[in-house]
């Protein structure tokens, strides 16, 4: 099948890939644009995945203020290379997830920043919310854990859907950009704080 420059364009356009990787995903998809994003998405899981055991030493630190002053957010990006750290496409990650934090409050960067007691009693109160349904210590049991998933979802910035595309995690987008960058970015720590609230 023969791949029209001009949708090879507007691939790149959308997703940032390079031209072979477009034109290949162009040619796996028969020509659909949003089927061959779905796989530039699925491929670039799979370069990211080999980077994420890379060190990140270097990156920026990130600010947003919003609201009048009402709301403001520091986070600390980071990647492998001063190099990286000073393109368009890592800062502007950077800032879009400033302005992510400040609109979605997360709580903890991953599941791994929050603490054991605090995951245990979620999981009781889940349990004891599900124990009136009548419902066997089983499934109260499931219960609790899928509301766990949502409590992970809600609470910690890796998991949420990106406020900018509900079809897709924080996750997914630092994903996106490590395929697109070729370095792992982590996000080290951020501190989002509002007028009134502690």
């Amino acid at each position: 099948m023969e791949i029209s420059v001009e949708l090879v364009k507007k691939l790149r356009e959308r997703t940032g890939a390079g031209i072979v990787d477009c034109q290949k995903a162009l040619r796996d998809s028969v020509g659909e644009l949003e089927k061959a994003i779905d796989l530039l998405r699925e491929r670039g899981v799979v370069k990211a995945a080999k980077k994420s055991g890379r060190a990140t030493q270097e990156g920026a630190i990130a600010s947003y203020i919003h609201m009048g002053g009402k709301i403001g957010v520091l986070l600390e990006l980071n990647c492998e290379t001063d190099f990286v750290a000073k393109t368009h496409h890592f800062q502007d990650l950077a800032r879009n997830l400033t302005l992510h934090v400040a609109a979605a409050a997360p709580q903890w960067v991953g599941r791994e920043g929050i603490s054991a007691e605090t995951i245990e009693k979620e999981k009781e109160i889940y349990r004891v919310q599900a124990k009136d349904s009548g419902k066997s210590p089983t499934v109260i049991e499931k219960i609790a854990e899928g509301k766990l998933q949502k409590f992970y979802a809600e609470t910690c910035l890796l998991e949420q859907p990106y406020v900018r595309d509900p079809n897709q995690t924080v996750q997914q987008l630092i994903t996106e950009a490590i395929a697109k960058l070729g370095e792992n970015i982590t996000v080290r720590r951020f501190a989002r704080f509002q007028v009134g609230q502690s």
